[in-house]
């Protein structure tokens, strides 16, 4: 053991030795950020994740070197997520986004499972296989046993019996109806499904 570990406290002397370094971690810091209450940031950033690794620093080694590569790493990161983030200072970007609220698509999908329960067996089953699963025609013939023509012939009339459970006659039935979207905000573009 060395002399440093003979201490009642094993962490005093990690934390002196690492907050002996601050200045010069400070300084490579503003280097890199630019900034002195950015830098002051990422400083915090460092000791804090120093701290709660600090079993992770081998005795003997530099802790100026560790401490830099910690600050390296997290401007790094953070710099990235910067690069995937849009600044909003106008509030353009976030009055343009809407999400139609849930309560209709819950009721909408409790809607849709009462229609389907309500259809033959063979014709839930392809709907099943090929909506829901992704199976080709092809795949879900191979699964019931029968042919490609008679998968198609039992989709095609599955979508249109659903169709009539469900109410619905054209595209635009499908999705957010007119008192949701008026509701999310006017102008806002909501996806069809």
């Amino acid at each position: 053991m060395t002399a440093e570990r003979t201490f009642a406290d094993p962490t005093k002397t990690f934390r002196d030795t690492m907050l002996r370094e601050v200045p010069g971690l400070r300084a490579f810091c503003v280097s890199l950020c630019g900034s002195y209450v950015l830098a002051d940031d990422l400083v915090q950033d460092v000791l804090l994740k120093a701290w709660g690794h600090s079993e992770s620093f081998r005795e003997g080694t530099n802790m100026r070197a560790w401490l830099f590569t910690i600050a390296r790493n997290t401007f790094y990161s953070l710099y990235r997520k910067r690069g995937r983030e849009v600044e909003d200072v106008d509030g353009i970007h976030t009055a343009n986004l809407a999400v139609a609220p849930a309560q209709e698509g819950v009721m909408d999908l409790a809607d849709f499972r009462i229609a389907l329960a309500k259809l033959p067996d063979e014709h839930r089953e392809v709907l099943i296989l090929v909506g829901a699963s992704g199976l080709s025609y092809e795949q879900a013939a191979e699964v019931c046993g029968v042919a490609v023509g008679t998968i198609k012939s039992r989709v095609s009339r599955a979508r249109a019996r659903l169709g009539d459970l469900l109410g619905i006659e054209r595209v635009e039935d499908i999705g957010p109806d007119a008192r949701s979207i008026s509701a999310v905000g006017a102008g806002a573009q909501v996806p069809r499904a």
